[in-house]
């Protein structure tokens, strides 16, 4: 009997040696991570849904005239949950080039935000995006249209949907007017044309507006919040101008648009340049309220290519900002290209911070190994 319960024992443990690690155990076991994340989305966006799980969303990424998600517990290890919106159908007021979506819960319920051709076009206009919204109960969708056309129309295509709600409970609702048919008048325009290069240079500008609570319209009128710099001595006409001054394209962008409330400022982060260019960087500007005036940063931009640096890391733009459960901590999320994907966009997550002063830190773009998000003590 004693020999035969040694060798249970000794049966025992070896099972015990040989049993593969959880994955809870996995994930403890991975102390670090590094960029890129291994998630091809552009414009991407994620949710902390309260439980311990993540959802991100973004353009591309497998879906077909929508949107996918994936779902994480470390931000690190995505796994694909599949479509989760689908447009262009019989029903739906949009046709084509979904963009930029973003989920907020609000009670029980999900909302996604996003931008997409308007069937509605009458004069056959070649950019008519608006911003339209869905309902649904789970992250995961089924997203169905809360309505059967955009929320507003502001007559003019407009992209890049954010919202922000104040601490009295207001919605806001952030957008960009897109470039098509808005050539405007600047020294930076003005030097282009003398070049030969561009007769002119259309540019995107970002607005914003309160929300209705339903989501079903806007109060009041867009206020203009930022655009590109009309002098060449602005301080932040040089990064703000590179796809012109580079010869890219006649176009100069202010777009995805996310602004926050940290320490009694309204922060506003943005992305400016070729959105398909090795260009595309993120400034910020600060504010006393949520429709500003806002200003721009002396330290613009805080986040851009690192190849003249050695690195390989271009495109880097449209971001969101993740706090911690405390909002001790805050992390940049958004897409760049590598010499490994191309043209195609993939998924950084950077740390951040707010020094003292109120200046914003984005210690990016990085692709060498650090601490997993959220545990840093």
């Amino acid at each position: 009997m004693i020999k035969s319960i040694s060798v249970m024992v000794a049966l025992l443990a070896l099972v015990a040696g040989c049993r593969q690690p959880s994955k809870k155990e996995t994930k403890q076991a991975e102390i670090t991570y590094s960029n890129p994340i291994d998630v091809a989305f552009g414009d991407p966006y994620i949710l902390d849904n309260g439980d311990g799980t993540y959802y991100m969303y973004g353009t591309g990424g497998g879906a077909k005239d929508g949107f996918a998600t994936y779902s994480s517990e470390d931000l690190i290890n995505w796994e694909f949950e599949g479509q989760v919106y689908t447009g262009n159908t019989d029903s739906s007021w949009n046709e084509k080039w979904f963009w930029a979506p973003e989920v907020y819960k609000r009670g029980e319920k999900y909302y996604l935000f996003f931008s997409a051709q308007w069937k509605e076009n009458p004069t056959n206009e070649e950019e008519n995006f608006m911003i339209g919204v869905a309902e649904s109960d789970s992250p995961t969708g089924p997203f169905i249209d809360l309505f059967d056309r955009p929320i507003f129309n502001p007559g003019y295509p407009i992209i890049d949907a954010n919202v922000f709600v104040d601490d009295d409970g207001t919605n806001y609702l952030y957008y960009s007017r897109a470039c098509w048919k808005h050539p405007v008048q600047s020294e930076v325009a003005d030097w282009a044309k003398a070049k030969g290069w561009y007769d002119e240079v259309e540019e995107s500008w970002v607005y914003g507006v309160e929300l209705k609570s339903d989501f079903s319209g806007v109060v009041g009128e867009p206020v203009l919040l930022l655009r590109p710099p009309i002098s060449m001595d602005d301080q932040q006409a040089e990064w703000e101008s590179r796809s012109v001054t580079s010869q890219e394209i006649n176009r100069r962008w202010t777009e995805g648009s996310f602004l926050f409330k940290k320490n009694g400022i309204y922060y506003i982060m943005y992305s400016a340049n070729y959105y398909a260019g090795k260009n595309y960087a993120v400034g910020y500007a600060t504010g006393s309220s949520p429709l500003g005036p806002f200003t721009k940063a002396a330290n613009n931009p805080v986040l851009q290519k690192n190849v003249d640096q050695g690195g390989d890391v271009t495109g880097t733009g449209h971001n969101m900002v993740l706090f911690a459960a405390d909002s001790t901590e805050m992390y940049c999320v958004y897409h760049g290209r590598t010499t490994q994907s191309g043209q195609e966009r993939v998924v950084f997550i950077d740390p951040m911070r707010i020094e003292e002063d109120g200046t914003l830190v984005v210690d990016g773009p990085t692709t060498d190994a650090q601490p997993l998000p959220f545990t840093k003590k």
